[in-house]
């Protein structure tokens, strides 16, 4: 179905112009506080909601991109800046981001809530994504492929790690974006009878899923401490 739906929308939209090939991997490094807050505002629908994030594309460290994703009023706006090599080991070894006058927004964010939150790593996200444009507008579909979460934390920027699917076998998500409707012409193409709609966060699904497998932290020592944080194995 989904091989069905892609090929009927890439006679009306356009392949994102940052997209190689069919598809590209995207991994991230998701943030939560010890109360795993982020966690359970996102169980509970709560209306403002908050993610930071490291993620970097088709397994090239050389680019890091720190990321704020927020949902306010059901409306999702994100913020991103670039993150050296540096920062990124300091911010795995627990220190915070130094904070000066033009410090971007996302690093701001991050440092706070590392001093007042104890914000640390808690979970990795990975799937392969082929991205279309809507000409003329601002509406992107996304086709989002072999989902999957880690809690080897150590090993995000190493090209292999191992990866659990959230999904079950030949279930994937598509996502629609756009600022204020979708054109008709692409909902029409979309409408086959066998999609639905559902509120998805990749992050918590992945944390859950982890949980349920069995894997979960085996203390929330913040790195730094004597007590190292550590996970199970799977």
């Amino acid at each position: 179905m989904l091989v069905l739906l892609e090929h009927r929308l890439r006679g009306l939209l356009q392949r994102d112009a940052h997209q190689k090939g069919e598809s590209y991997r995207i991994r991230s490094l998701y943030f939560d506080d010890m109360r795993s807050s982020g966690l359970f505002q996102n169980e509970e629908g709560e209306d403002h909601r908050l993610k930071l994030r490291v993620r970097f594309y088709d397994l090239d460290t050389s680019y890091l991109l720190l990321e704020v994703k927020e949902k306010v009023h059901g409306f999702t706006v994100k913020d991103g800046c670039p993150l050296s090599m540096e920062q990124f080991e300091q911010i795995m070894a627990g220190i915070p981001p130094r904070i000066q006058r033009d410090t971007p927004r996302p690093l701001v964010l991050l440092g706070v809530r590392m001093r007042t939150e104890q914000l640390r790593p808690v979970v990795i996200v990975e799937y392969f994504r082929s991205a279309y444009t809507y000409p003329g507008g601002n509406t992107r579909v996304t086709f989002d492929r072999n989902i999957a979460g880690s809690l080897e934390l150590d090993r995000f920027l190493e090209p292999r790690l191992s990866l659990r699917p959230i999904l079950p076998p030949g279930k994937h998500l598509i996502e629609v974006k756009f600022d204020d409707r979708m054109p008709g012409e692409a909902a029409q193409l979309m409408e086959i009878g066998r999609l639905y709609r559902t509120a998805f966060s990749k992050y918590a699904l992945c944390r859950q899923a982890l949980l349920d497998q069995g894997a979960f932290p085996l203390t929330l020592a913040w790195p730094g401490t004597k007590k190292k944080e550590g996970f199970t194995a799977l």
